[in-house]
């Protein structure tokens, strides 16, 4: 992919492109990141969600890119302004990694697992199509969504490069 036109989300941030770019997210571990795509009118977005639930918040000014329960109605919000519509998204997940093992099963130490399961489940609220993904593991990932095609593209150190 090229450089041009490369639309950056931080962690804990989202983004929305339409027509062209390519939106990039780095060091997805047990973060998951979202994206999804109206086909038709080429609207695009990306979440680095980093928590399941905003349940858990104690920020006072709360930043809603962060929770999996907030980010991903905020996004769809942002591509409906741009002519997307919900019943035409798709969508694609990568990341939620477990980085480390733990001696004991703990919900609270399973959070890139609970992460996807929360993303899943908000997207399937919406009933929006997971086309594909590549989650779990114990790696981190770098993602980039090309807003033109669609193509999701992985890369972590330890498994090269993929498209999806």
């Amino acid at each position: 992919m090229t450089q041009e036109a490369l639309i950056k989300v931080g962690m804990a941030d989202l983004n929305v492109a339409s027509l062209t770019g390519i939106l990039k997210t780095t060091g997805l571990g047990s973060c998951v990141g979202v994206t999804l795509w109206d086909p038709r009118v080429k609207v695009a977005g990306m979440a680095h969600i980093m928590l399941p639930s905003s349940d858990i918040a104690k920020e006072g000014n709360m930043n809603i890119a962060k929770y999996a329960d907030t980010a991903l109605p905020e996004m769809i919000s942002k591509m409906e302004k741009l002519g997307a519509l919900v019943s035409r998204m798709e969508a694609k997940l990568a990341g939620g990694a477990q980085m480390f093992a733990f001696s004991n099963n703990s919900d609270t130490m399973r959070i890139g697992p609970r992460n996807v399961e929360s993303c899943k489940e908000i997207l399937n609220r919406y009933r929006i199509p997971i086309r594909s993904e590549d989650t779990g593991a114990n790696y981190g990932r770098t993602i980039e969504f090309d807003c033109a095609t669609g193509m999701l593209v992985i890369r972590s150190v330890q498994h090269g490069v993929k498209e999806i």
